[in-house]
């Protein structure tokens, strides 16, 4: 029941207030960007959804305009380089990722769920599909993030996605849910690049001409 209904309902609820509430914060975010690098303030990802469906992913662009399109940010020679002083902010208080409350309103994500994968992130796809973790709606948030976020090599991320898979319930969102918070208050696991195989290959350049 909770699966199928009740956790619909939270996102809904949950999501329209945000994005009541945040509007202010929506708007300084994207006088910052705009003064900081002009440009568009959000950009786009095709990323993959529930049942291994497509759907686009909104974030708050973080890196120049002038960052070279369509190269993952570890290929990048010295990505530091490219990304904009208030990018630097949004990517380490996780602010990056706030315009997918909509996202989540609109029945694409939810507010807990596996993180979800690129388009062509097919080797993560492919372990998610060992635990059954394609077959629930993608996640601002979820187990993964708060056991290691960038840091876990993918078949060690797919593991923790579908352990939550596993034990996915009301009590279970919420201890994502608080350690997601605390998590992004220590900054715990935000590495650059990534260390392990997902790091590595989780994030594309965020350039507004992402599909």
């Amino acid at each position: 029941m909770y699966a199928k209904y009740f956790k619909r309902i939270i996102d809904i609820t949950l999501s329209f207030l945000a994005l009541v509430i945040l509007s202010w914060l929506y708007l300084v975010i994207i006088i910052a960007i705009k003064i900081d690098d002009p440009g568009p303030a959000l950009f786009t990802q095709k990323r993959v959804g529930l049942n291994k469906e497509f759907f686009t992913l909104h974030k708050f662009r973080s890196m120049k305009m002038s960052t070279p399109h369509d190269i993952p940010t570890h290929q990048l020679d010295n990505p530091d380089q490219y990304i904009t002083r208030v990018g630097k902010f949004l990517r380490k208080s996780s602010f990056d990722e706030l315009p997918q409350i909509w996202d989540i309103f609109m029945g694409k994500m939810s507010i807990i769920g596996p993180r979800p994968a690129l388009w062509n992130q097919d080797d993560l796809v492919a372990e998610r599909d060992k635990y059954g973790a394609n077959n629930v709606k993608p996640g601002l948030t979820g187990w993964a993030q708060i056991n290691g976020r960038d840091e876990l090599e993918i078949p060690v991320k797919a593991k923790f996605d579908g352990e939550y898979v596993e034990k996915l319930s009301f009590l279970f969102d919420l201890r994502c849910f608080f350690g997601s918070i605390f998590s992004v208050l220590k900054s715990d696991g935000v590495v650059e690049g990534g260390t392990g195989e997902l790091g590595k290959s989780d994030d594309l350049v965020d350039n507004p001409s992402e599909n």
